[in-house]
């Protein structure tokens, strides 16, 4: 196991309970200090990306007509609540508190809850509407970049979050993870309908997004995913 992968545990705000040397204690809490860095930073990194993301989404649903395409748009504004959690949570005097980490793992699980009935009812809307969007280039080329760029944060902040036992963490990878999906199942849908005229694909795919996201947000408050 390299140093890297070695589990981190919180270090205690007071006292040195263990009876282990002072500069023992103080290596601890500057690797906790430096883990917690690297997770706020890549929480601002998903943050900029979902506001990019949500953006262009929403301007190529409405010039697309696609339900599809609004979902996976405002669903990033859902998504990028769990990267504020993390950001809040490894700020300043909660880095070392045990009560901020509990609130967090909470909080995050909470947007897997508001994630999944979203999702649901938006496939459901276009499932039985018959909704077809038009072709759009945007939307296609935004998921691509989504499916490359959000599985990528959201590995590293599960390694790391596994690392640091931060539920919230890993509970932020997930739901890139979940974003990565999202916009699989939007880019399937988009190149069915336009090559195959599949219009139904996006919403059965996603139907089966927002159940695995309750799924994932049960683990989430229950912390399993970080053990």
């Amino acid at each position: 196991m390299s140093a890297s992968d070695r589990p981190l545990k919180l270090p205690r705000v007071t006292g040195n309970g263990c009876g282990c040397p002072e500069s023992v204690v103080s290596g601890r809490a500057e690797g906790w200090q430096r883990a917690a860095a690297r997770a706020r930073l890549l929480a601002w990194l998903s943050l900029v990306y979902m506001a990019m993301e949500g953006s262009v989404a929403i301007v190529a649903a409405v010039l697309a007509g696609s339900v599809a395409l609004l979902g996976f748009g405002l669903d990033s504004v859902i998504e990028g609540l769990s990267s504020v959690i993390v950001v809040w949570r490894f700020t300043g005097a909660r880095t070392l508190s045990e009560t901020a980490e509990a609130n967090a793992q909470k909080a995050v699980a909470v947007t897997f809850f508001l994630l999944a009935p979203y999702i649901g009812y938006e496939a459901s809307i276009a499932l039985v509407a018959g909704d077809r969007a038009a072709t759009s280039w945007l939307g296609i080329g935004l998921s691509i970049a989504s499916v490359i760029v959000m599985p990528i944060l959201g590995v590293a902040k599960q390694r790391l979050g596994v690392r640091m036992r931060s539920g919230a963490t890993v509970g932020e990878g997930l739901q890139n993870l979940m974003c990565a999906y999202l916009a699989a199942a939007v880019l399937a849908g988009l190149l069915a309908n336009t090559l195959l005229g599949w219009w139904w694909l996006d919403p059965v795919v996603g139907l089966g997004i927002a159940a695995l996201a309750v799924w994932e947000g049960i683990k989430a408050w229950r912390g399993e995913d970080c053990c």
